[in-house]
């Protein structure tokens, strides 16, 4: 069976099938490249349409809320039914674009700068670390793959308390804090969301090693779109954290 990844959208079993495909009928690194490509590129394009809007003086929330509710849906779809990949993950990018440009745009808006700092961020840390996983600096080892998993779930567990305690007015102490203590949690959060970037990477290079069929490039694209958009939105709170201090 193929090795775990810490992202939802690539699960153990995504790749593992009776048969496998060769030739113009297999997945590929280097197709999944440009299909990660093209992905990020309507991505972009939709963030810049919603963070024009917002600044234009229109009320961007609906759109934020809208592109949030209908990139789930998208999310658990694609993540169920990897066939469906190739025409959901263009509309998943064009929804969660819109979500990111509005929300991009209210951060910049309190604190001018700070969506570029994040951007960059998020480029180097993603390059870093492909860097470091091609050259083996960093290995998607068994023992390496279980930690990240573990952390990443404890993440989601503690996001998902927060939103059930926030709506009866209570709040996780420290996690949305500006302090020393909610900034280190921001850190380690930011850490574990940049690793699972590795467990990405090697899921997406198994998958091409092992024939999975050509639909699967764009399933791989999503994923590790899934990686970037929570890497950045990371970055984006913890920035800000940093910068309401002054």
């Amino acid at each position: 069976m193929i090795g775990r990844s810490g992202n939802p959208t690539l699960r153990s079993d995504t790749f593992d099938r009776p048969d496998s495909f060769s030739g113009m009928n297999a997945m590929t690194v280097e197709g999944t490249v440009n299909k990660s490509f093209i992905t990020l590129v309507i991505l972009l394009g939709s963030a810049f349409s919603a963070w024009m809007l917002y600044f234009d003086g229109m009320n961007v929330v609906p759109m934020a809320i809208g592109g949030a509710i209908v990139g789930l849906i998208l999310a658990l779809i694609v993540s169920f039914v990897p066939r469906t990949a190739p025409y959901l993950v263009p509309v998943y990018a064009i929804a969660e674009g819109m979500f990111l440009g509005a929300l991009s745009a209210t951060y910049e808006a309190k604190f001018n700068g700070i969506t570029l700092q994040a951007t960059l961020l998020t480029m180097g840390v993603f390059v870093a670390l492909l860097i470091a996983y091609k050259t083996r600096l960093i290995k998607a080892t068994e023992n390496f793959k279980l930690g990240v998993v573990a952390a990443t779930g404890g993440v989601a567990l503690v996001y998902l308390l927060s939103f059930i305690l926030g709506l009866f007015g209570i709040q996780v102490p420290y996690l949305h804090s500006n302090d020393w203590i909610g900034i280190g949690i921001s850190v380690v959060i930011v850490i574990i969301a940049a690793l699972n970037l590795v467990l990405d990477f090697d899921f997406i290079e198994e998958g091409a090693h092992r024939g999975a069929p050509k639909f699967m490039e764009w399933y791989g694209a999503f994923g590790l779109m899934v990686t970037l958009v929570w890497l950045y939105l990371e970055i984006l709170r913890l920035l800000a954290k940093l910068a309401s201090r002054d």
